[in-house]
């Protein structure tokens, strides 16, 4: 059997109030959008918010993600977008899993 590819997707916390995440669930599943260069050798493995402004879960999560042997984390949509609240701390959440030696894949469904 082939190795799996892991991935995660973190996302808005307060997006996630309003959001269960099945745009992000759909894109993936049907392999569309930004999830479109993986194979069924990959599985979505965390899907996780930042844990509120200014992003404070991340650091943390990223050494619990690497753990769990995750090597490429998307920036959900909803942190990216217009015509959401815009994450106003998108650029250092991409930092910090980048200087953790993550892969990173800016959207997901949209």
């Amino acid at each position: 059997m082939a190795h799996k590819r892991k991935i995660a997707v973190v996302r808005c916390d307060i997006t996630a109030e309003a959001c269960p995440g099945t745009g992000c669930f759909k894109a993936f599943n049907e392999r569309k959008v930004h999830f479109s260069n993986y194979d069924e050798n990959t599985e979505m493995a965390a899907f996780f918010t930042c844990g509120g402004c200014p992003g404070r879960r991340v650091y943390r999560l990223a050494r619990s993600l690497k753990k769990s042997g995750i090597d490429t984390v998307h920036l959900s949509s909803c942190m990216l977008m217009e015509n959401y609240p815009k994450c106003p701390h998108v650029d250092s959440i991409k930092e910090t899993f980048e200087n953790a030696g993550f892969k990173i894949v800016e959207g997901t469904h949209h």
